[in-house]
C-alpha cells in the first residue's frame, strides 16, 4: 500500500524529532521477525531507555538529513528496524545485542552515536561494555590508586624519621646515664 505524501511527510517528521531526543540509534535488519518477536524486542528496549520503529529507508535518510546527520546506503537497505537510544546508547546496543544472540533471524547493521557511524562490531563492542556506574567505580580506583601510594610513601618516610630521631633521642639518654 502507497503511502500519501503527506504520510510521508509526517513519518519524516516523527523520525527527525526522534533521532534529535536520542543519544544515538541502532539499526537492525529484522527480516523474519514475527511481530511478538519484535514486541519482546519492544520490551527489552524500553527497560534500557529505548525504542524501536520499523522505519522506511528513504524517509530515515531524509530525516537523518534535516536533522544534520550522516547516513550510509549499506545501514539503511533492506528491512530495517531502528533503535532510538533515549538514555545511555550501551544499554540498548546491549538489549539489541543479546537479543540477537538469542534469535538468529536478526542481524545487527551499525549504528549513530552522536554524530558518530558505527558498523555493526562497533556496535557489540559498545553492548559488551560494563555498566555506566562500573566504569565510574574503576576510574575512581586508578585515579585513587597513585594517591594512595603516594601517601604511604610519604607516611613511611616521616615514619623512617621519627623512628632515626627516637632512636637517637634514646641512645642520648642512655649515653648520659652511663
Amino acid at each position: 500500500m502507497a503511502l500519501s505524501k503527506q504520510r510521508k511527510q509526517e513519518l519524516v517528521e516523527t523520525y527527525t524529532e526522534l533521532l534529535q531526543r536520542s543519544q544515538g540509534v541502532v539499526w537492525v535488519n529484522n527480516k523474519g521477525l514475527s511481530v511478538s518477536e519484535i514486541s519482546a524486542l519492544r520490551h527489552r528496549l524500553r527497560e534500557a531507555e529505548g525504542v524501536c520503529r520499523v522505519t522506511k529507508n528513504r524517509l530515515t535518510r531524509l530525516a537523518l538529513q534535516e536533522a544534520g546527520l550522516p547516513a550510509t546506503e549499506e545501514t539503511l537497505s533492506g528491512p530495517t528496524l531502528a533503535s532510538f537510544a533515549f538514555g545511555e546508547i550501551p544499554p540498548v546496543a546491549k538489549a539489541i545485542s543479546d537479543f540477537a544472540k538469542e534469535n538468529d533471524t536478526i542481524e545487527i547493521k551499525g549504528g549513530l552515536m552522536g554524530t558518530q557511524l558505527l558498523s555493526a562490531q562497533e556496535v557489540k563492542t559498545l553492548a559488551n561494555l560494563p555498566p555506566l556506574p562500573e566504569l565510574r567505580a574503576k576510574l575512581l580506583g586508578l585515579l585513587n590508586s597513585p594517591a594512595r601510594g603516594i601517601a604511604g610513601t610519604l607516611s613511611s618516610s616521616v615514619r623512617q624519621v621519627v623512628s632515626v630521631v627516637h632512636a637517637f633521642a634514646n641512645a642520648d639518654t642512655s649515653e648520659a646515664s652511663a
